[in-house]
């Protein structure tokens, strides 16, 4: 049912399935340590990110306790340039949203018309009243972001990520909004 959600075109990009053909351009952008740090992911070896992007390609949209990886393409030669994680919670009530850019394609408003176009998707296909957006709040990007897009803060955090305190900033974007 949700296959023909995707792709959905934006404005300087596309939002669309991870492939395998992706590996490159994934690892790319999944191994630059700058771009890990603030993320749950850990850098992964060709032969494992070719197995998580063939998951991901044939993984069913929005299922309630997963989470799901899709790709941001550049519109014209759809080269993968980053991707967005989508889960749905186990009662399908709630969603959360995380998302990673290359730096090469930064400060041009891809991210946050890519997440966009996510999170209208995500509210088109389930029932979610609510999204969520959870950073480091040393991660000053994403936090614009979320709140450029209407995300409300609701908390601070204090938590150890990957062996170190650290607080997370928890915000929320109720359907209405989206």
């Amino acid at each position: 049912m949700h296959e023909t959600l995707l792709p959905r075109e934006f404005f300087g990009g596309r939002l669309r399935r991870l492939r395998p053909p992706d590996r490159e351009a994934f690892q790319a952008y999944r191994t630059m340590p700058e771009l890990g740090r603030y993320q749950g992911w850990s850098s992964m070896s060709d032969v494992e990110a070719l197995e998580f992007l063939a998951k991901m390609n044939r993984a069913p949209l929005f299922t309630l306790g997963e989470w799901v990886q899709l790709g941001i393409a550049e519109a014209e030669s759809d080269r993968l340039v980053g991707d967005i994680g989508l889960h749905l919670s186990e009662d399908g009530g709630t969603g959360e949203v995380g998302f990673t850019l290359q730096p090469s394609v930064q400060g041009r408003g891809i991210a946050g018309r890519a997440v966009r176009e996510a999170l209208q998707l995500l509210f088109a296909a389930t029932r979610v009243t609510c999204v969520l957006g959870i950073t480091d709040d040393r991660n000053t990007p994403s936090i614009r972001l979320l709140e450029r897009l209407g995300f409300k803060y609701l908390e601070t955090r204090e938590v150890v990520f990957r062996r170190e305190p650290c607080s997370e900033k928890v915000y929320a974007l109720p359907r209405n909004n989206g």
